[in-house]
């Protein structure tokens, strides 16, 4: 498994030349801490070299991708200077810091853009270690005023990663419990699976105090304990102090210190350094099997668009005209796949298309229809006046038939009306095309001017369409009023007619279910619980509402009969749209409520369900001016000769009307369809490519968007990442046991000590690295903490004799120390030596 870390650093690198590092959660190791907590010192001794910036103030402004690789020469690499090997670490210096002002300028900004450094030395275990901007409270020179926050954030995208092991550096003269890298740890890890502690400045805190509760675990406990380490001092940088001399100086710190020389073998910068190659190893082998399933499902994600991107071939003379032709073929389907319908082209949000279209020949058309029809008051004022106008100056005899030019004066007024709602059904249709070419040269958006160009030729194309088309819908209706054709089979006849009801018959459908849906009942009052939904069931005989779809408890049954649509107007607080039921014999229609206001959450679905009414013969109201202004009497008397006349051509033009609408009903969706819709099909699949072809030049017409083309290569430059990434771990054999995560820390002691009561103020003291918790004299009461094994705190030092350094225990030594198990306390003598 020695190769895991290698393999980490080549998917590093083919990810971080893509920029696409942030996509893939790579296992590394992340380096926080706060300003002059040591950070950098601690990379240096793990290189044996200094090479990192340092400086006042904010001097990691970028974040360093530290990959250190074991080799018997010693050089750097940086991955945007690919082919130099750097052999002198102050140009590496230098070139970090070029480096970094080149992205975030001179005045201490910070940017999340890493920097990926590759060192190779026969001094360094494999490690990948991400340095981080140091945590910052106050934003000093230009930086900006969330700069605490900004580089809060950079960290926390890092961190918060499953994959991504956390070094948190303390330095040991502060309060451990003010430590800025624990807390935002504890944030993301919570259970302490990923957090290593590293306790810094050994050396510099208070004579009398050390950190021994913190390196054996006790006073915050991490399940991978901590490691101490003492870095060079500033003076020691300044004279250039050799780091190998360091390392030196701090194995003899630990052996030589009273309080940690019984942990000497886990102290120390090469310790730290083995622990962290073995975690992360083991964290790679842990992470390895769902890191490939990882790259394996973004693989095939983008493997269908790859596949359209595979076969460009930019330097191809004959590229544009394939793609050109593969474009308009490809719009032609489209469209006609939308208009008639097929499985990939559906739209699951709205009506669109040929849908749409349907809807507009079978419910808007004939709604639309029936809004003209006759008011009854307004058509026998208007019969009686062509009676009337007809015979002129002589006396109408009762004697006489009833005048057939009244009849014919009146239906062709009313067939006339009928242009209105056809013109507009032509309209609709257009609009509905043209928005179904634009969703159709969506797919063309890769070559802006074809798509512009498409676009532009076939809506020119479909208004030359409309304006046949309502020429033709005019002739149709002036072909109707052309002829009246009375010895039409279904027209009534006047014998007929003298006997028959005015009273319009409903269609035969017997009590039919028309229609089923939810509708909100609009108008409740607030007391008897407001609007609320219920299950709407209409039949050609009522409409009936339930409490839900199940149909088991029926709320009302309202008849249709003398029942009327009317248009409600909007509120300004409901988002719904209303329309309202009333009875035109001044009848309560529910309750006590005149009118019943039923509500939809579009304009659409209150036109179906109006056409649905209409075909259970509720007719819409029509609003009429009867105010007599013109001092025109409105209850002009009639004699009964002239009452029977004018009933007589009332159910005449009646029985006529609904032969026309019938048949206007027919021609008009046939009519459309003719002129429009197939015309435009034909066109796109036989002149379209010749019209593209003489608007414009070809390489104009198929030149391809920035984006496209950025896209594509983005794309590409993925899918061969992904592909090599899965060749460099295809490999690899993840069957090995890995080393499970140590166990969680028994702090019971903790809770129980904050259980205790507290010292008296006298000797009461806060625990701090600098100021630790003291252990009890012998029959003061049991230690608060287990003393591990070693030399005991009241011994006296043992004095420092040169000789062989012991060697470096194995990788699978806790951290924290051995386990806590429970002894009896120990006598100490009465004073303890300094």
């Amino acid at each position: 498994m020695e190769g895991l870390i290698p393999l980490v650093n080549r998917l590093q690198d083919a990810f971080a030349a893509l920029g696409q590092s942030c996509l893939l959660d790579l296992p590394q190791i992340a380096v926080v801490g706060g300003q002059s907590a040591g950070k950098s010192s601690v990379l240096e001794n793990c290189v044996s070299r200094d090479f990192l910036p340092r400086g006042s103030g904010i001097v990691t402004r970028r974040p360093l991708v530290l990959q250190l690789i074991t080799a018997k020469t010693e050089y750097a690499e940086f991955l945007h200077c690919k082919g130099r090997k750097f052999t002198d670490f102050d140009e590496v210096r230098q070139e970090i810091e070029v480096e970094t002002d080149r992205i975030t300028g001179v005045n201490k900004g910070i940017s999340s853009i890493p920097i990926n450094l590759r060192i190779y030395s026969p001094h360094v275990l494999s490690l990948t270690l991400i340095d981080l901007p140091g945590i910052t409270k106050v934003p000093v020179g230009d930086q900006p005023p969330d700069i605490e926050q900004q580089i809060r954030d950079m960290i926390m995208q890092f961190i918060s990663r499953e994959n991504c092991l956390i070094l948190a550096v303390t330095p040991a003269n502060t309060d451990l419990a003010n430590s800025d890298a624990l807390k935002l740890a504890k944030e993301v890890d919570p259970q302490g699976l990923r957090t290593i502690g590293v306790i810094t400045k050994l050396d510099l805190m208070d004579e009398g105090t050390d950190a021994r509760e913190i390196l054996e675990n006790k006073l915050l406990p991490l399940r991978r304990g901590y490691i101490g380490v003492v870095n060079r001092s500033q003076k020691d940088i300044d004279g250039k102090k050799d780091i190998k001399a360091a390392l030196l100086a701090e194995r003899k710190f630990f052996l030589s210190h009273p309080a940690y020389r019984h942990m000497a073998d886990r102290m120390g910068t090469p310790y730290l350094q083995k622990v962290l190659n073995q975690q992360l190893t083991n964290h790679i082998r842990d992470t390895l099997p769902a890191f490939r399933s990882k790259l394996q499902s973004q693989l095939l994600s983008i493997e269908h668009e790859v596949e359209v991107y595979k076969n460009f071939r930019p330097e191809d003379p004959t590229r544009k005209t394939k793609a050109l032709l593969q474009m308009v073929q490809q719009f032609s389907v489209d469209f006609e796949k939308r208009i008639e319908g097929s499985g990939d082209q559906v739209d699951t949000l709205e009506l669109s298309g040929g849908a749409k279209i349907n809807r507009i020949f079978h419910e808007r058309f004939p709604f639309e229809l029936v809004k003209m029809e006759f008011n009854e008051k307004e058509l026998r004022r208007e019969i009686s006046y062509a009676i009337k106008n007809i015979h002129g100056i002589r006396q109408v005899l009762p004697s006489l038939f009833t005048p057939d030019m009244a009849f014919e004066a009146i239906v062709k007024k009313q067939i006339v009306k009928l242009k209105g709602p056809c013109l507009k059904s032509v309209d609709l249709v257009m609009q509905e095309l043209i928005n179904t070419v634009k969703k159709c040269t969506k797919k063309l958006a890769t070559y802006p001017r074809l798509c512009e160009e498409t676009e532009r030729i076939v809506a020119g194309y479909i208004r030359e369409r409309e304006e046949k088309t309502k020429d033709q819908v005019l002739l149709l209706i002036d072909i109707q009023v052309s002829y009246i054709n009375t010895n039409h089979e279904d027209f009534i006849g006047f014998a007929n007619a003298q006997q028959r009801s005015s009273q319009v018959n409903k269609s035969a459908v017997g009590n039919q279910v028309i229609r089923k849906g939810w509708l909100t009942i609009n108008n409740i009052g607030i007391m008897k619980g407001g609007s609320k939904e219920y299950w709407f069931v209409l039949t050609a005989e009522s409409l009936s509402w339930y409490k839900d779809d199940e149909e088991k408890e029926k709320k009302y049954m309202l008849p249709l009969d003398n029942l009327k649509v009317r248009d409600v107007e909007k509120s300004f607080m409901s988002s719904k749209h209303i329309f309202g039921l009333f009875n035109t014999e001044q009848r309560n229609v529910y309750k006590d409520y005149r009118f019943l206001e039923l509500a939809c959450d579009s304009q659409e679905e209150v036109d179906s369900w109006k056409a649905s009414l209409l075909r259970a013969g509720v007719y819409p109201d029509k609003s009429s001016t009867e105010n007599d202004e013109n001092g025109q009497a409105d209850n002009f008397s009639m004699d009964p000769q002239l009452e029977r006349q004018v009933e007589t051509i009332r159910n005449l033009v009646d029985s006529y009307m609904s032969i026309i609408n019938k048949c206007i009903r027919d021609l008009i969706p046939k009519t459309i369809m003719h002129l429009m819709i197939n015309n435009v099909k034909e066109f796109i699949n036989a002149e379209l490519l010749a019209h593209l072809y003489s608007s414009e030049d070809q390489n104009t017409l198929m030149e391809e968007s920035a984006e496209q083309a950025q896209r594509r290569d983005e794309m590409l430059r993925m899918y061969q990442a992904l592909k090599e990434a899965l060749a460099i771990i295809g490999d690899i054999s993840t069957s090995t046991v890995s080393t499970p995560a140590p166990p969680p820390v028994d702090d019971s002691w903790l809770q129980q000590a904050r259980r205790s009561p507290p010292p008296s103020p006298s000797t009461q003291r806060r625990p701090t690295l600098n100021n630790p918790p003291t252990r009890p004299l012998s029959g003061r009461g049991p230690a608060p903490a287990i003393p591990s094994p070693g030399p005991q705190s009241g011994a006296p030092p043992v004095p420092f004799r040169p000789g062989p350094l012991p060697p470096f225990p194995s990788g699978g030594e806790a951290l924290g120390g051995p386990p806590q198990v429970p002894s009896r306390p120990t006598r100490a003598p009465p004073s303890v030596p300094r």
